[in-house]
Order: C-alpha cells, then structure tokens, then sequence
C-alpha cells in the first residue's frame, strides 16, 4: 500500500504558517473559500485552517478542481525528489519529463514500466493524488503560465512550448486549467520587456552557486560552456539551430536566472529540465543530510558545505566520453583531451562568439573517427568508440526512466569501462543520486582517515547512505581537498 507523497498535517500547517521555502514543492494549499492552490511560501495573509486542504502535487490540486494562485505562482516550485526512493514511480515522473505523453496514450507509459495502466493509475493517485495524464496536464499549463508571466513571446508561441500544437485547443485548456484566458493573465501582469526571456528555475535552500560553479569550471567543455565565477554558459543545438543560454543566481531569492537565446519554443521545456538537472535544483537536502549525518565524517562535510550538490552534465554522451578521456589523467590533462576531441571532430557553429561556437561530436561521428590523432591511447580510443557505438545503436543511453542497477550493467559490458567509469557517468550524466564509485582511491582513503580501504568495504560503508550515496561522494571529495590544502 502506498502512501501519499505528503508531510504530516502538522509539518505541513507549521510550515505553511512560517512560509518554509525547504517546503517548497513538497505540498501544495488548496483554499476552499478562494478555489486557489498554493506554495508554501505565498506571501498572501494566512487563510483559515478549516478552508485549508493539502495535497501531494499541484495535479493533485487541479484535479480537485483549484486554480494556481497568482501571486506565489506554484509554477516556480521545485519537483519532489524525494518520489524517486519509489522506484516505479521515480521512471515514471522521468518518461513524462522526457514527453512520452506528449505524443502518447497513457498506456504507452506504463507499456514502457512494464505494468498494467490501471496499475500504474492507482500507484499515481495514491502517492500524487492524480493520474499520470492529469499530471502532465498541469505541467503544460503552469509552463504555458510562467511563459505568458514572465516573457513577451507570442502566445502562439509559448502554446507550442507547453505542446500544443492548436491556439484554440490551449486557449480552452488555460482557461479551464487557471479561471482566465491566456491573454487576461498577460494583461494582468503587462507587457515584458523585449529582447531574450529570462525565466525564474526555484528551489530548496540551500544551494551553494559558487561552489557549483567551481566544480563545473573544472570540467567544462571547450568551446561549448563558458563559466566564471558568477554564470554558466552554453551553446546548445535544438532543431539544427544554435543558440545560447546563460544561468545565474538571483541574489534575493532562493531562484536561479535562466537567459534564453533565440530558440524553438517546443525546446523551452528540454532546456529547462536540463538546467534544472544540471544544478540540482530538486533537491530536498534536509532530506539527504539527514541520511547521512550519522557518519561523523560526511556532518563534518555537511557542516563545511550545507549547501552541496550533485553538479550534472548537459549530456549524458558528453559525460560519458569525458570520463573516458579522463580515465587514469588529471583532470586538468582530460580537459586537454576534451578540447582536442571537440576541435578536431565537433561541428563549427557559424555566427556563434568566439569560445561558444561547437557542438560537441555525436556517437556516430566517433565511432568511426582516428581518435589516435588527439594523442589518446589505443585503448582508450578503443573504449571511446565503443561507448560511441553502443550509443549509436541505442545498446546504451542516459534516460533517467532507467535504473542505476540496469545503467551499470550495460554499461559495464562495454570493454574499458568498469563500475568507477559506468558509476561516474550515472552520478554525472544522469543525476542518478544513489550512484557510488566504491572503487574510487579518494574515497577509500578519505573513509579510512589514513588507512585505504578496500572496495568491499567501502560499498559495505556506504550501504546506509542509500539513495542519497552521490551526495556522499560530492561531499567525501571535497574533504579530500581539504585535507590536501591542510597538509600543503
């Protein structure tokens, strides 16, 4: 039997009352005397306990027949991470992100599961409150709203970027979805300013942004990302056409800035789940430091760094052929890698800045490419176009409707690739949080505090960090560096 993905009523009404953004999409407040659905954090006057209803999900909400509130906007909130510990439901929520149901049935989706539809209905309403299709009805809609606030693009535009593909159709949908046609909200809110959308991405606090920033430095891609001390930079491809996007943090509030170029609005919802992914802004770390504080050293590290995530990559082929070209090298030796591989076989982006203007090479264009010239080892080469290959041919791919346990094994039947690189690649490509290089060095030698300890028994150690053991990496190497400047 499941339970409903919902705090207690107490957590729930004590939060409410203190406006506790760690809430913040963890529930919603429906309030019987205005039909509106709230975030925890709305700045309105408090209403009553006795016209106060709380749900698991804003479907939950709409389902019942509220609308979202304006002002605190249940667009913004972040998603629930702590669904994926129900692991049927976690694939699930990750398809729908993917937009299986945007040219699908219902039971596509829970084809794809390998359960039964009316299964996998009954496990959405009793853990969300709502079916799988209300679910991604909702979300359309509150992107469609975010899109009508916060941006001047046509609304012909932002209805193709919720996924419809008829003007009428999603002028019917918002109108029963949020008590007002799309042009009334817009007029409510007046006219944005012109120029390239900025959007507002929240999530729970706390987020460390330049620590994030900082790992990512390290690793970025030549040519692809540009990333200094206050912003993240890209070049992204979508539909054939090249364009940018920048993030940064707002500095008053728990949001980050999402700076879209020129782009197909039906990219609008993949470029935000990516950035969303790449920063970790789901993350709910009162829940995952609670995992794992009762190991003396990752509170040291929680204390050092509370607001530590796990830092994602854009692509999850990108990821995997860096920690390829990464495999025994520095990191500083397999971003020189990087840059050769991507100078050499990635496409030049005319009319792109300078330092922004390649995509990096796709798994066909390497399988067949003479790798060796980078000055990259036989094998490594060897291993590259394998990984390449099993990409191609679809053996291998980095959806998150997947589970770490099946992404290990087909990963690991690949030759040069053993469970540190397949694990690496989960951590970083996929966001997988419960991923774990128990063969790691720095690992064992930060747990053993002097004394390294063997792979068995640092996945022994690690086993009572489950699903959140990522997080124990990010936060084990970092020690390590610590300890590496103490000694120095």
């Amino acid at each position: 039997m499941h339970s409903p993905a919902l705090p207690s009523h107490a957590q729930c009404e004590q939060a409410r009352l203190a406006r506790d953004a760690r809430f913040d999409g963890l529930f919603y407040t429906a309030v019987r005397s205005t039909g509106i659905y709230c975030r925890p954090v709305c700045p309105a006057p408090p209403p009553h306990r006795r016209n106060v209803t709380y749900y698991p999900s804003a479907a939950a909400a709409a389902a019942a027949g509220y609308r979202p509130c304006l002002r605190c906007r249940p667009e913004l909130s972040p998603d629930d991470a702590n669904l994926l510990q129900d692991h049927t439901l976690h694939r699930a929520l990750a398809l729908i992100g993917e937009g299986i149901l945007q040219d699908h049935p219902a039971s596509a989706l829970a084809d794809a599961m390998g359960v039964s539809a009316r299964q996998l209905q009954r496990l959405f309403v009793a853990r969300l409150g709502a079916t799988p299709a209300q679910l991604h009805a909702t979300r359309r809609l509150l992107l469609a709203k975010q899109l009508l606030t916060e941006t001047s693009l046509p609304v012909t535009q932002i209805a193709l970027a919720a996924g419809f593909n008829s003007l009428r159709r999603f002028n019917s949908a918002f109108l029963a979805g949020c008590g007002m046609p799309p042009s009334a909200l817009r007029k409510r809110h007046g006219a944005q300013p012109g120029g390239e959308p900025v959007l507002r991405l929240a999530y729970r606090p706390p987020l460390d942004f330049p620590l994030m920033l900082a790992f990512l430095r390290r690793r970025s891609l030549p040519g692809i990302e540009l990333i200094d001390e206050h912003s993240y930079q890209r070049v992204i491809v979508s539909n054939g056409s090249p364009s940018l996007i920048r993030v940064t943090a707002d500095p008053k509030r728990p949001e980050l800035r999402l700076q879209l170029g020129t782009t197909d609005p039906r990219a609008i919802p993949s470029i935000v789940a990516h950035v969303r992914r790449v920063f970790d802004l789901d993350a709910d770390l009162t829940t995952v430091h609670a995992s794992l504080q009762d190991e003396p050293l990752l509170a040291l590290a929680i204390t050092r760094r509370p607001g530590l995530r796990i830092p994602g990559g854009w692509d999850g082929f990108e990821v995997a052929a860096r920690a390829v070209l990464g495999q025994q090298v520095t990191v500083a030796a397999g971003t020189t890698l990087t840059r050769r591989l991507v100078d050499r076989f990635g496409q030049h982006l005319p009319g792109m800045p300078e330092g922004l203007d390649r995509q990096f090479p796709s798994p066909q264009v390497l399988v067949d490419a003479p790798q060796e010239t980078i000055g990259l080892p036989r094998t490594r080469a060897a291993t590259l176009r394998a990984v390449a290959r099993a990409c191609a041919e679809g053996r291998l791919d980095f959806s998150r409707a997947q589970t770490l346990d099946h992404f290990i094994q087909q990963a690991t039947t690949l030759p040069g690739i053993g469970p540190w690189t397949a694990h690496y690649m989960a951590l970083r490509g996929m966001a997988m949080p419960d991923a774990f290089p128990a063969g790691d060095l720095v690992l064992q030698q930060v747990l053993g505090e002097g004394q390294r300890l063997s792979e068995r028994e640092t996945e022994r150690r690690s086993q009572a960090w489950r699903p959140w053991r990522a997080y124990a990496v990010l936060h084990l190497w970092h020690l390590a560096g610590d300890n590496k400047e103490a000694s120095a």
